[in-house]
């Protein structure tokens, strides 16, 4: 119970057991309906809804105020809670009423321009303007209740295995690894900039220096990048670094903080989580974050269809399907406008190849010009396929034929039904590659960030081959989605050194972006390592949305503005004088 000099209850806590109670409650006019000898009022607050009553044997002032209330309008009533003659079994106060012989208006307001409803008129765009009023429809409220309830649990997980909460600074240093930072102006020193963090990385790994062998942050990050469904300005992370660990030791822990988050607020119980090598999800699923809630795992097939005259196959460095089980019924048109969905701009494929195994026992493909049934009864057998089956096969350069092939894997998991969002699918990834080529710089970069540790045995191959590097890294992914990921880190000052070398950092370059960082190694820096969650992305899955901007109080839109306080804005021109920013049209 709720009790304060304002009220007594809450709007979503009284039911039959408080009969005859005399009861104060405060809230939001969610409908009125004027029955002519009576009046009901649903008031509803964070916690529920509760029906008010004015009847014949209400004060007629009081019945004629009641009549004056509109949508949204704040009220305190007090009243005696009876029992409805009428009950509502879809909310837990729907056994009783309150027959209101007190009534004041705390404020009035306008129509809303949206209806305060589960399923609401309002579209997307409208609804982020009036942000704070589509914040009191239930399906946000639940949202951000659950949001609530997971940062408690992890609190209360990571306090009981000895971590210390530790903030680190906003303001910091811009470098150029990584996305594109924020910077902020210094006014007390002119020309200079601050960057806003896009993780507290290289603070945290000053701490294990430090002695703080067990850190932990629920902590803002910022990112200026293109944004998407699971992207957003700015970020939350639960970040984490252990110090005296091995990597078995990250993954026991930060595996029972997920099966913590599972059972205490989805009530599902995990065994231990599958593991899987980075080269191996690559081959199998085409992507570092597989979704494994279904097969169709890829289905390498050179060795069934080179050689047979077929030059798209002939030529391709790589030739490869899956089998969409039960699928064989697909129409030509089906098929078709699966093909032209592989050929847009966004994937890029240049067609499609198919095989139906009927129910009949028989083969037909889209190549049967060049394979006849017995070659095609090699397909099955590749594919494990049975009657009924449909073989999806594309081929081309490798690299780029997996990621069309994992985007057709999920459209057909997709449609299949195979990608429930009450089921859930942890997997971990490891042992991702240290250096990514990248053809537009001509050089490599971390494909995590530039403190993570090699494999101590791939070291050697730094200058041979730094593209066959392993990294001491991992991945969590729940439902093809990247929850956490980290590493153990780099903690030897020449290791450090070799590290920006390879990545074309000149000794004066590093020294001046991370030189306080090599300096520290000197200081006796213990083996470290730690992992960060996207908790937005994580809250967003247990709540069973595809985007995380919903389980965000205030989130930015598409181009990264938030259309209610109608910002990023410009700044008054004094302001940029006292910057020393000169502008230009």
């Amino acid at each position: 119970m709720l009790q304060t000099h304002s009220r007594t209850h809450t709007c979503g806590e009284l039911n039959i057991s408080h009969l005859g109670k005399y009861v104060t409650l405060c809230g939001w006019v969610q409908k009125s309906r004027d029955l002519g000898g009576m009046t009901f009022i649903d008031v509803r607050d964070r916690y529920g809804l509760t029906q008010l009553v004015f009847n014949t044997d209400s004060d007629a002032t009081l019945r004629e105020k009641s009549r004056e209330l509109g949508r949204e309008f704040v009220i305190k009533v007090s009243g005696t809670v009876i029992e409805r003659t009428s009950k509502n079994n879809r909310i837990p106060t729907g056994e009783i009423e309150i027959a209101v012989d007190s009534l004041e208006i705390l404020n009035t307001a306008k129509t809303p321009p949206f209806q305060i409803e589960d399923e609401t008129d309002g579209g997307e765009e409208l609804r982020a303007k009036y942000r704070y009023l589509d914040l009191r429809r239930n399906p946000i409220r639940n949202n951000l209740v659950l949001r609530h309830k997971m940062a408690q649990e992890v609190r209360k997980y990571l306090d009981g295995l000895g971590f210390i909460e530790v903030e680190t600074p906003v303001l910091i240093k811009s470098t150029p690894e990584g996305a594109r930072d924020f910077v902020v102006p210094s006014r007390m020193n002119p020309g200079e900039f601050y960057a806003l963090p896009q993780s507290p990385q290289t603070f945290k790994q000053l701490l294990m220096v430090s002695g703080f062998d067990r850190y932990f942050q629920i902590v803002k990050c910022f990112r200026d990048e293109d944004l998407r469904a699971d992207r957003q300005p700015e970020f939350t992370q639960i970040d984490c670094e252990m110090a005296f660990i091995t990597q078995e030791d990250i993954l026991h822990i930060f595996e029972g903080l997920t099966r913590h988050l599972f059972k205490t607020v989805k009530g599902i119980e995990f065994e231990k989580f599958p593991r899987m090598q980075y080269a191996d999800a690559m081959r199998l699923y085409g992507s570092d974050k597989p979704d494994i809630r279904f097969g169709m795992e890829f289905v390498e097939l050179n060795d069934v269809v080179q050689g047979k005259g077929f030059g798209l196959f002939d030529n391709a460095e790589l030739v490869v399907g899956i089998n969409a089980k039960g699928c064989a019924e697909y129409t030509r048109k089906q098929i078709d406008e699966l093909t032209d969905w592989l050929k847009r701009p966004q994937i890029g494929a240049g067609g499609m190849i198919y095989c139906r195994y009927n129910t009949d026992g028989t083969l037909k493909s889209s190549v049967d010009k060049f394979y006849n049934e017995d070659e095609l009864t090699n397909w099955a057998a590749a594919f494990n396929a049975e009657p009924g089956d449909l073989m999806l096969v594309l081929a081309g350069p490798a690299d780029k034929v997996r990621k069309q092939l994992n985007e057709l894997r999920l459209e057909m998991g997709g449609r299949l039904g195979l990608r429930n969002k009450d089921t859930f699918a942890p997997l971990w990834v490891l042992d991702f590659p240290l250096l990514e080529w990248e053809e537009e710089s001509g050089r490599y970069h971390a494909m995590h960030h530039p403190f993570t540790s090699p494999k101590p045995e791939d070291i050697a191959l730094l200058d041979s081959a730094p593209g066959n590097v392993r990294a001491n890294a991992y991945d969590l992914v729940i439902n093809g989605t990247e929850i956490g990921g980290g590493s153990i880190r780099i903690h030897d000052r020449d290791l450090q050194a070799l590290m920006f070398k390879h990545l074309g950092f000149s000794k004066e370059e590093a020294q001046k972006q991370f030189g306080f960082l090599m300096d520290a190694f000197e200081f006796g820096a213990p083996p470290h390592g730690g992992i960060a969650f996207g908790f937005d992305r994580l809250c967003s899955i247990f709540a069973g949305l595809d985007s995380i901007r919903d389980v965000i109080a205030f989130p930015k839109n598409n181009s990264g503005r938030d259309v209610m306080i109608d910002t990023p804005s410009t700044i008054h021109e004094d302001q940029m004088k006292e910057l020393k920013i000169k502008t230009t049209l």
